[in-house]
């Protein structure tokens, strides 16, 4: 039985969403009850030991220029794990061969074309017509539109599926001919609206923009904030039941529900699997300067994206071996999905032979299948979901990547504002 004057609530799934949104609601002095289907805690922020090192197994990262991680940690006491990259730069596999994404671009959108043209990631037909952006007729972005509708009108396909789709499809998992520009890139889709040209609004907002670090990962993993919000909910007197799969918010006692699980009756989901491996040094003969590289679509490959981790994230660092992140698996490319482990990392050794060189047996291997892990956001989606929040009934409130994005932040503010709604109902 609740105290007199204390709100009874439940929280249904464990993962960053569903951790922020209980951590919310103890803290604010109600009682509250965190139901987990599965044996661990976290979602997709899961660190595990491999060749010495704790390795991140999904996200590596949060941006830093959105405030819910980064205020989130400083609650829980966890700023003096921040840490930046060590390389700001990285690659595109492109027409053969490993080739710099050029200054200048703005979560793949180019806006310096000098540059765009000395990477060799466009052909010199693609860099005159990316070049034209400026001068090209058309309007602002008025409604929500799929990313690929905005890039390929002001710039070509040939921008579209080399330098703005493996960078923004890749995060997502998905094609940006089918992502929602006001979902997946609200920064790109504000300048769409500020100025017909995409290059001059974004070179405006480039001068402005305040300087500072773009990503920070936490030494020790990206599991670590998910432990510490289980301790401070713990220590509030939250409960967390694991092993708790509830079917309904009907089947629970409380006075309202956060529900962040999740909900693939309204979005379609992608499958991702991510493999590391551990090689040692006399593997590569090409300098590992970069934090790694991207892969588009038409190049065929079964890997999207390489990440050089033990280069990027100094804590991964160690003598005579590197390690590597590599991703397959997106929206339309199913194929990982009906093969064997073992046949995923053949595959895979052979594609790091191509791009990178890469020779001789790995000393570890570890292979991670996010099955149904990232939604697909099409056009008007925050819309429906602001609907479908204003229209739900006053003692369930939903969170999670479904509501408004994948990234770690997203998921934080899902979480915050469904405890936040539920609280304000009862007021």
């Amino acid at each position: 039985m609740s105290r007199a004057g204390v709100s009874r609530y439940a929280v249904v799934g464990g993962g960053i969403a569903g951790l922020a949104a209980a951590y919310d609601i103890v803290r604010q002095g109600d009682e509250v009850v965190l139901h987990e289907a599965g044996d661990r805690l976290g979602g997709k922020l899961r660190t595990e030991p491999f060749a010495g090192a704790d390795v991140d197994v999904a996200p590596d990262a949060f941006l830093a220029r959105r405030p819910e991680a980064v205020q989130l940690c400083d609650e829980l006491g966890l700023r003096d794990r921040f840490e930046t990259p060590a390389v700001a730069s990285s690659y595109v596999w492109s027409r053969g061969a490993l080739r710099p994404i050029p200054r200048g671009q703005v979560l793949g959108v180019p806006t310096d074309f000098v540059a765009l043209a000395r990477s060799g990631i466009l052909s010199a037909a693609g860099v005159a017509r990316a070049a034209l952006e400026p001068w090209w007729p058309g309007r602002p972005l008025g409604d929500d539109a799929s990313i690929g509708e905005v890039v390929a009108r002001r710039y070509g396909r040939e921008t579209l599926e080399r330098l703005v789709d493996p960078l923004l499809g890749g995060i997502n998992a998905g094609d940006t001919d089918q992502l929602s520009i006001d979902t997946v890139a609200p920064q790109i889709a504000a300048a769409a609206r500020a100025d017909r040209s995409l290059t001059r609004a974004l070179r405006r907002a480039s001068a402005t923009a305040p300087a500072g670090p773009v990503f920070y990962g936490l030494r020790g993993g990206m599991e670590t904030l998910a432990k510490a919000l289980v301790a401070a909910i713990d220590t509030a007197g939250g409960r967390i039941e694991t092993g708790s799969a509830v079917a309904s918010p009907d089947d629970l006692d409380a006075d309202g529900v956060v529900w962040a699980t999740p909900r693939p009756e309204l979005v379609a989901y992608s499958s991702v699997t991510l493999v590391l491996f551990a090689y040692p040094d006399a593997a590569v003969t090409r300098p590992l300067d970069a934090s790694g590289f991207l892969v588009p679509r038409p190049d065929g490959l079964l890997m999207t994206a390489c990440s050089w981790a033990s280069t990027k994230w100094a804590h991964l660092a160690a003598p005579g071996r590197f390690l590597l992140r590599v991703s397959a698996g997106r929206h339309g490319d199913e194929r990982v999905d009906a093969m064997t482990d073992e046949a995923v990392v053949a595959r895979l050794r052979d594609e790091l032979a191509l791009t990178m060189g890469v020779a001789g047996e790995p000393l570890e291997v570890a292979v991670h299948r996010w099955p149904q892990a990232f939604p697909q956001y099409a056009p008007g989606h925050l819309d429906r979901m602001r609907e479908m929040i204003a229209g739900s009934s006053s003692s369930v409130s939903l969170a999670g990547a479904v509501v408004g994005g994948v990234g770690i932040p997203a998921c934080i503010g899902s979480g915050r504002a469904a405890a936040a709604r539920l609280r304000d109902r009862a007021a």
